[in-house]
């Protein structure tokens, strides 16, 4: 049953991402111009100025002089095959450019997703079982503070006090040495030494929203009858919570996966450009507002593809945890 019914989503995620294909493509073109408009406005700039031949044959070379069908199937056709394009802007393919500040972002979102729940869980769990203690007060304070506090705000509070009163390196993923060194075990930890930062500042706001949301549903848990029973038939009290409330509770938390990935690619690009992040979001803001129309398209359509993926995880994990869902 499990495995038809994962069979039939991933059935279902080829139209759907050949449709998000589509108004990826559309919306990139939406823009008035194209990539060799923003590239004569940039020469411009410096005082350089085209002929209208050269403009001509840039465009021809660049393939802007087809029809939106056209470059659209050529840029789709060439898709299946694994060729990505070529990036108008850096001149260099699409799929070199993407690959290695994907790897990054996965790392730095699968780092901030167990951060996460390795806060939020037990705060959120505390907060419900003991309900208006001082404990909970304290984590539902510091909970909105993380909520109200913009990330990149907190990004630059917390290099200040890395810098100023720890003499930590703060900003990018990597010492100035390992940046362009191939990877080796050193370059691995010089990774983990720098993720603390970004993951704390990432993570923060999702922490203090699931601590809400956790503690929200497991109120709801706790005085359910099918407690009162389990309690009745002499179980401890923390076997008790962890075995049933707390159970079906942590819906909120395998929801999550869905959309943490491509939340975490797209909307941190300030903090990631604060930080100095070498993660996809800041190449991708440059290259939808250069109009590069291949490398923004693969980009928005990982996205799409993250959060297809995501979502099939999570409903498979909550079909597994929570009996009370469904498979139709």
């Amino acid at each position: 049953m499990l495995l038809r019914y994962i069979l039939k989503r991933i059935f279902w995620m080829i139209p759907f991402l050949f449709a998000v294909s589509i108004v990826a493509f559309l919306l990139i073109q939406a823009p008035p111009g194209d990539y060799l408009t923003t590239y004569i406005a940039k020469l411009g700039e410096s005082n350089e100025v085209l002929d209208q031949a050269s403009i001509e044959n840039l465009r021809e070379r660049f393939g802007l002089d087809k029809p939106l069908y056209v470059q659209y199937f050529r840029w789709i056709g060439n898709l299946l095959q694994g060729d990505f394009g070529m990036s108008f802007e850096w001149r260099q393919p699409v799929s070199d450019l993407i690959w290695g500040r994907m790897a990054l972002t996965v790392t730095l979102s699968f780092a901030t997703l167990l951060f996460t729940w390795a806060v939020a869980f037990p705060i959120g769990v505390y907060s419900a079982v003991r309900k208006y203690s001082v404990g909970d007060y304290i984590a539902t304070t510091l909970g909105f503070i993380g909520l109200a506090t913009p990330n990149f705000l907190l990004a630059l509070v917390l290099m200040y006090i890395g810098v100023v009163h720890f003499g930590a390196d703060v900003g990018g993923l990597f010492s100035n040495e390992y940046k362009n060194a191939p990877w080796s075990w050193a370059k691995v930890m010089d990774l983990v030494a720098h993720l603390w930062l970004p993951v704390i500042v990432l993570g923060t706001s999702a922490t203090a929203s699931l601590i809400r949301i956790m503690r929200a549903n497991l109120l709801d848990e706790l005085h359910r009858p099918y407690v009162d029973t389990a309690r009745a038939k002499g179980l401890s009290e923390f076997w008790l919570i962890m075995k049933y409330p707390v159970r079906v509770a942590l819906n909120p938390f395998i929801s999550t996966i869905g959309w943490v990935l491509p939340n975490l690619v797209s909307g941190a690009v300030v903090t990631a450009i604060v930080l100095s992040l070498p993660t996809a979001g800041p190449l991708m803001l440059q290259a939808l507002l250069a109009q590069d129309m291949y490398l923004a398209g693969a980009f928005v359509l990982l996205l799409s593809s993250l959060t297809v993926v995501g979502m099939l995880i999570s409903d498979i994990l909550l079909v597994l945890l929570d009996p009370r869902v469904k498979y139709d």
